[in-house]
């Protein structure tokens, strides 16, 4: 999937039917009312979930400027282009937020979810509990991603129910 680079300061003309559709980050909002409003305004993400939601549904319309702007000027995410654009090309199926906060201080958050995704035809979940944190941009405060954990890899047997929650054993999924 190709992306325009135009997408940060405007939508694209592949985005115009998203505007009317639901937004892929699954809030039962349509995207015009959801992302699109950080994806044009990344100061408009005034909470960490925010934030995360509008990267998922940017990997999910495949907005690559916007995911590495995104990111922490620490993370030097411009250096990694292509390996977030190769996460962005899968195929994203729906996320589920578990939970989110921000510190008493108000510069950290975090954001645990369950990003759901296929790839060369497996289906695949990705846990990360998301670390936030937030800077001075002009006159904005802007969250940005810094990092994220990932829980520690049970060992799952062949017959067990798969740990990404799709009900098929582990096999028949992620095995």
């Amino acid at each position: 999937m190709t992306t325009n680079p135009m997408t940060e300061q405007q939508p694209s003309n592949d985005l115009s039917l998203a505007r009317e559709s639901a937004c892929p980050c699954c809030s039962n909002t349509l995207y015009r009312d959801c992302c699109e409003l950080v994806h044009l305004n990344h100061a408009n993400a005034d909470h960490p979930e925010k934030l995360m939601r509008s990267r998922y549904s940017a990997h999910a319309l495949g907005l690559v400027d916007f995911v590495i702007e995104t990111y922490h000027p620490s993370c030097e995410a411009e250096k990694h282009r292509d390996a977030i654009a190769q996460s962005v090309n899968s195929e994203w199926l729906g996320l589920e937020v578990i939970a989110s906060s921000v510190e008493a201080e108000g510069n950290l958050g975090y954001v645990q979810f369950k990003a759901h995704y296929a790839e060369n035809g497996n289906e695949y979940c990705l846990q990360e509990k998301s670390r936030f944190v937030t800077e001075q941009k002009g006159e904005d405060t802007v969250w940005y991603y810094l990092d994220g954990e990932y829980p520690q890899q049970q060992k799952v047997g062949r017959n067990d129910p798969c740990p990404c929650g799709s009900g098929k054993k582990h096999k028949k999924c992620c095995g």
